[in-house]
């Protein structure tokens, strides 16, 4: 007969299923069941709400599960850091894996430390360190940094602008920067912190707008006011004179608020008010940012008809 786990928590070390009653036995068949998951050694969680968490909050749960599984034979002396610093803040991350890392000032404890820990060796100033959540983080700004240095451009864009919405120091940032001439990954660091814009709301916009960069196409507006008769309509990426708008596609954007037939709807005849004003719209979605000959040609034929309209010359990519 399976054992009943414990209802009081989703998380359990194995001392505490064992005090339950469920015996080593029993939790290697609700393994084998798929009733618990393993997230690290000598913590388990019920299988049914791990499913069913999105691939941020396992992130956020794996640290949980760290900490839990450390609680007995951990000392401290570390904090959490580079993506799981970043997961505790909630910044937004995008192709991370869901290794814990954590940064200390000794070597790394290999009764505390798994094959599934990241342990970095680093001194850490007091202003270094907080608390997110009852547990020990890297601050914002070091946070930010660590995991640009270990990042793609892209990658980082996305960390930075978010870090940026949410009021890290940018001068902090800068200030750590200055310090790491030749360090590897300082040129995504330095790339992230040049395109820094608090203004891009979503890691699809973020990576449109480093893509933007990368083919050397002509900078537009953020986040750009059009008046229209049925009211403010609000364009991602706007060239006003070219009267060209790109909106950013994401699932986030139709279903976080609203039903979507409604959003959609309410959208499309905001893109028409604008159309019958002489704007031409774009929308791109996250497949078009990989095929990027195709999104470069799309963003020029569009803002050349914009050019040809307003009757002026449009400095052409040296991409071209």
């Amino acid at each position: 007969m399976t054992p009943e786990l414990p209802v009081s928590a989703g998380l359990w070390r194995t001392d505490q299923l064992l005090a339950s009653g469920v015996n080593s036995r029993a939790i290697a068949g609700l393994v084998h069941g798929a009733a618990l998951v393993r997230l690290r050694r000598g913590c388990y969680a019920r299988g049914e709400w791990w499913r069913g968490l999105n691939a941020a909050a396992r992130r956020r749960q794996l640290i949980s599960a760290h900490s839990l599984g450390t609680l007995t034979t951990s000392a401290g002396g570390f904090a959490y850091s580079h993506v799981s610093g970043a997961t505790l803040y909630g910044l937004q991350l995008w192709k991370v894996d869901g290794r814990v890392h954590l940064t200390q000032e000794g070597c790394p404890s290999g009764i505390s430390h798994g094959r599934e820990v990241v342990a970095h060796t680093r001194s850490l100033g007091s202003r270094e360190v907080c608390f997110v959540d009852g547990l020990p983080c890297t601050s914002l700004e070091r946070t930010v940094v660590d995991c640009c240095l270990m990042f793609t451009v892209p990658q980082s864009v996305i960390l930075m602008d978010h870090a940026a919405r949410m009021g890290a120091d940018l001068g902090l940032i800068r200030d750590h920067c200055s310090n790491l001439a030749g360090r590897n990954g300082v040129v995504a660091l330095r790339s992230a912190l040049e395109l820094a814009d608090p203004r891009s709301e979503s890691a699809g916009e973020s990576l449109t707008r480093e893509l933007l960069h990368r083919l050397k196409i002509e900078s537009p507006k953020l986040q750009y006011v059009v008046r229209t008769p049925l009211g403010e309509h609000r364009l991602d990426f706007a060239w006003p004179k070219r009267k060209v708008g790109l909106e950013f596609d994401g699932k986030t954007k139709y279903f976080d608020y609203q039903p979507t037939g409604e959003v959609l709807f309410a959208e499309r005849r905001r893109e028409k008010a604008l159309m019958e004003q002489g704007w031409t719209f774009l929308r791109i979605e996250w497949k078009d940012l990989f095929n990027e000959v195709e999104f470069k040609y799309r963003i020029l034929r569009a803002l050349n008809r914009g050019a040809a309209a307003d009757n002026a010359p449009l400095r052409r990519s040296r991409a071209c």
